[in-house]
């Protein structure tokens, strides 16, 4: 296959072409997303903050159990969104769709498809965690102002795994290892990365796991925000932690994008 990596471009950002290409493609199946992003979050929280969360008498910590999880459901919802459209979309544009071969046939870069795309995830995880923050200050499950700066936080979150599913889903030939992420990674980390409880509960070797994963950094940070402790040094960590895990993740999509669809 030629070097289309080499073709010329326009001027201007050429990636805003890709991210153009999904935003139209949204507009016609946003309706099959509503659950999954919108509504399965805010039912968590329902569940587990007002139903559970009742069983669980001065909360944790002294915070009330709601205000405990809703920051945490931000985040771990935030990973889901990105894992979600990080995983079948790519593949498919890849092997049954072939949206970027028709985009690197036009004067689009490697590079421009990568990034128009990942910006077209960070968009995604952006409005439905906007709409889980307002939905969950509506509720009561979230009270200081703050808790605005948790929703880049979140961002920022789904793209420290989009970045690197991206690079595994393009070099995937069937949905197997899709179900692998899903089972052994996304779930044991919604589960066990502090949303529904402080990880300092879990064995020694457990919790030492969970320090390393990116979303237990997530949490922590939009907890600490939402309920107005955040620590200016800590959060340069959990950011700085977070940063490490996106800009590694590009490096490996570049490189597989690049080995799948151009070499």
């Amino acid at each position: 296959m030629a070097d289309v990596s080499a073709q010329p471009t326009t001027d201007g950002w050429m990636g805003s072409r890709a991210l153009e290409y999904w935003l139209m493609a949204y507009k016609r199946t946003w309706r099959g997303s509503v659950f999954s992003d919108l509504l399965s979050p805010v039912l968590f929280l329902a569940a587990m903050g007002f139903g559970l969360g009742t069983l669980v008498p001065g909360g944790i910590g002294g915070v009330p159990y709601v205000e405990f999880i809703a920051p945490g459901l931000l985040a771990a919802s935030a990973m889901q969104s990105a894992v979600g459209e990080s995983t079948f979309t790519v593949m498919g544009a890849v092997k049954w769709q072939r949206q970027y071969h028709a985009m690197l046939a036009a004067p689009l870069r490697v590079v421009d498809v990568l990034l128009g795309h990942l910006a077209y995830v960070a968009l995604r995880v952006a409005i439905a965690s906007s709409v889980f923050l307002l939905v969950a200050a509506a509720l009561g499950a979230i009270t200081t102002p703050a808790a605005v700066l948790a929703l880049p936080v979140a961002v920022l979150c789904g793209m420290a795994f989009a970045a690197p599913i991206f690079g595994f889903a393009c070099r995937q030939e069937n949905t197997i290892g899709f179900a692998v992420v899903f089972r052994f990674v996304v779930m044991p980390m919604f589960l066990f990365s502090g949303t529904f409880f402080p990880v300092s509960q879990l064995p020694a070797v457990l919790e030492q796991v969970a320090y390393v994963t990116p979303l237990w950094h997530a949490v922590e940070l939009c907890r600490d925000l939402c309920l107005g402790t955040v620590s200016p040094l800590a959060a340069f960590g959990h950011v700085g932690y977070l940063m490490l895990w996106v800009v590694g993740g590009l490096v490996v999509a570049q490189w597989s994008f690049t080995k799948r669809l151009v070499e």
